[in-house]
């Protein structure tokens, strides 16, 4: 049962929610409760594709076994200054470019650089949009498929929820299609990131194109230097070690940590305790 409409559940306070965080995710979050069919819960994934002229309705079920994932592991931000709806920015595309794009046409930015006073983009966990840009998606694989292979018991095939790395279940997953044994050069370079898989090309494209944009950065700050007839070399702050970059951009640590103590020894056990008791009452209502 829906208890909150997206604004309403927007503007909970993190406190007020916080008992309910034992229970991140669970079977209706992607599954009918009444039919058990795949379905999309959060508004945010469902309106994005409509700005995109898509229906999300229509999907095949081989899609949902990714737009399901996609409903929590993407991009996306908080829009507006006072309600913070949750958007995820793709009317432009899904490549990094894209999303850059249309974060620059609304000058969104997530921080500002406490050193350089540089407006950043922090990117969140965008594993859908690269997945589409990979050659898994454009094979017709779902990400069910790695990483929730099928599996078979007493005839009955179905999907394993034991949701994990595919290089956990290599049997189960890779070599459905790579006939191939466990190779560990293979291995070695795929674990190392989960862009390695899903689409190595493409990371490869957005960091080499990163590294060209960082060489004309530099080119551009020679320039500046020199006509402010600057001294050189730069003498910049000692940030060396993360205490040294803490103390300069005038964090305290301590006070900090002595807040995170007190939270985690008062207002945690709050939490445990109220879900503890509405677990309780639930299992009571499912055994009458």
């Amino acid at each position: 049962m829906q208890r909150w409409a997206p604004l309403s559940f927007i503007k909970n306070l993190f406190a007020e929610l916080g008992k309910e965080i034992v229970n991140p995710i669970g079977c209706q979050d992607c599954h009918d409760p009444k039919s058990m069919s795949l379905r999309i819960t959060r508004p945010a994934l469902v309106e994005a594709f409509q700005r995109k002229g898509e229906d999300i309705t229509k999907s095949t079920h081989q899609d949902m076994r990714s737009l399901v994932c996609a409903q929590c592991h993407v991009e996306y931000y908080f829009k507006g200054k006072d309600e913070k709806y949750l958007t995820f920015p793709w009317d432009d595309g899904f490549t990094a470019e894209d999303i850059e794009t249309y974060y620059d046409s609304i000058q969104h930015v997530d921080f500002v650089h406490s050193i350089s006073k540089t407006p950043i983009l922090k990117a969140q966990h965008p594993d859908y949009e690269l997945f589409r840009l990979g050659i898994h998606s454009e094979r017709g694989l779902s990400c069910a498929d790695c990483h929730m292979p099928y599996k078979s018991e007493g005839g009955v095939k179905f999907t394993n929820h034991k949701i994990q790395s595919p290089l956990n279940n290599i049997a189960g997953s890779c070599q459905v299609c790579h006939r191939e044994s466990e190779s560990w050069r293979w291995d070695f370079v795929a674990a190392s990131h989960g862009g390695s898989f899903h689409a190595p090309l493409e990371c490869a494209r957005i960091l080499g194109n990163s590294i060209e944009r960082g060489e004309q950065a530099r080119v551009l700050l020679s320039e500046i230097l020199s006509k402010k007839n600057v001294k050189l070399p730069v003498q910049y702050p000692d940030i060396s070690t993360k205490d040294k970059a803490q103390k300069f951009i005038g964090l305290d640590m301590e006070k900090l940590n002595n807040e995170k103590s007190v939270f985690l020894e008062t207002v945690v056990p709050q939490w445990d305790k109220a879900a503890e008791e509405r677990q309780d009452k639930m299992n009571l209502e499912y055994k009458k």
